[in-house]
Parts: C-alpha cells; structure tokens; sequence
C-alpha cells in the first residue's frame, strides 16, 4: 500500500528545510518578544527593520522589548530618542517595568537624544552632512558599548519639514544604508502611520528600504478592540504574511496571541 503525504506536510517540511539552510547562510538575531521569533526565525543580522503603526499601537514597546532582550543577553544596544525626553522615557520604562538605568551602568544598554538645537545647527546642512553627522554619532557610541544592535524611534522626522518629501525620503534612504555599511548593527526603526490610512509608512519609502515590516494596528473584531500584528515583509525569509493578534504585559513586552 502506498501511502501519499499530504500537501500540507510536504509544505510544512519545505518550510522547515528552508529555514535550516537560511539559518546556515545567514546569522540570525532574536527579536526576543514571546512567540514571534518561532514563527520569523529570527532577523537578520546587520539588516533594518521598519516597526510602523498608527499612534499608541506599542511600536516604542516593539522597539524597546528587542533591546531589552539583547541587553540581557550579551548584546549591548543603543535606542535614539527623536521625539520623546530622556527622563520621561526611562521613568516611563521603569513604571512599565524595565529598569533601563541598571542596564544602562552596565554598558549594555544606551539611550541617546538629539540635543535641543541640533535641528536649528542642521538646518541649512546638506543631507549628507547631516547623515554624516547622525552617523558618525551612533557609530562612536557603539564602539563604547560594544552595540550590535540599534533603534531610531522614529526614524523620521529629524531634521527635514514634512513639506520637503523628496529630501525627506533621500535623507531616510541615506541614513539606513549607511547605518548598515558603516556601523553594521541590527536595526529597527518605527515610522508612525497617519490615523486611518493604509499605507505602511508615513513617508512611502521606509518599507522598501528595510529588510522587514512589521504592522502594529488596532482592529475592532465585534464589540472589542484588539492589537494585531501584521508580518507584511521578510527579505530571504521563507515567512508568509500574516496577522496575529498581541497583548501587552508589564515588564515582559509583547507576546504574541492567535493567528487571525
């Protein structure tokens, strides 16, 4: 008797077979937020990755769980507040429960802001002077912390008017190839999407630049609301897209729920 495997075992292994040789070709990093790592394998090291969402959707929580995760285990990281306090965050992480400041004292961690009057000294700057200059800043940083891994949240706006797209997006484009041939860490950066719409970045460039996307969203299903996530992209990852649901929870980030 013959007995024929089915169609969703020969994919299932098929699946599992190509992770196995990506895993070998390619060093993967562990997001570390409960659940998603089995599911992507993990991000590639020395890549960006776009964390967008409409506001309030946890996409600094995103960001932050993947440090804190490489924080704790031996992967130092660096998290560039653009629009947000220093103080104010590190109150805000340690109310949620992560004591930044004790991983900050073991050079595992570092938070850095722009000074107040960087976008006033950058201003008539040409972009790549300001590139340059945000480069070269987070690269000195991560030799002092030994960082392989980097957050920018968000991404954009820096120093460029909303008016100036064009600038706007050659800046961002600028900006994240050098990260990576210059610096080499894994990155994530957010971009926060406009209330209602569908696009996947604010500026429609971020996506084509990164290696991955992920989608934070919150979805009415009948009388409630919840958090969804969708994994829109994955650069040489063998990862259909999907969307999960996610809850929240204090001093442990992000875990992934149902596949919806």
């Amino acid at each position: 008797m013959v007995i024929k495997m089915s169609e969703n075992v020969r994919e299932k292994e098929r699946v599992e077979g190509s992770q196995e040789r990506l895993s070998e070709e390619m060093e993967l990093v562990k997001t570390g937020i409960k659940g998603l790592d089995s599911i992507i394998g993990g991000l590639i090291r020395g890549r960006t990755y776009l964390v967008a969402g409409e506001t309030g959707t946890g996409k600094t929580l995103f960001a932050l769980n993947f440090l804190v995760y490489g924080a704790l285990n031996n992967e130092p990281g660096i998290y560039l507040l653009v629009d947000e306090d220093y103080e104010d965050f590190i109150r805000g992480a340690r109310a949620f429960g992560w004591d930044l400041e004790y991983l900050i004292d073991q050079n595992k961690l570092s938070i850095l802001t722009l000074l107040p009057d960087f976008v006033e000294r950058m201003r008539n700057k040409s972009l790549d002077s300001i590139v340059k200059s945000i480069v070269y800043n987070l690269a000195s940083e991560a030799r002092r912390i030994n960082a392989v891994r980097l957050v920018i949240d968000p991404v954009a706006p820096l120093v460029l008017s909303e008016n100036e797209l064009g600038k706007m997006r050659e800046y961002i484009r600028s900006l994240i190839i050098n990260l990576e041939k210059q610096i080499g860490t894994t990155n994530i950066v957010t971009s926060e999407i406009p209330t209602g719409s569908n696009k996947l970045s604010r500026y429609d460039i971020e996506e084509f630049l990164a290696a991955g996307v992920f989608v934070l969203r919150l979805e009415r299903l009948g009388n409630k609301y919840v958090r969804t996530i969708l994994i829109r992209k994955m650069r040489w990852r063998p990862v259909h897209p999907e969307l999960y649901t996610f809850s929240i929870a204090s001093g442990r980030g992000i875990i992934l729920g149902k596949k919806l």
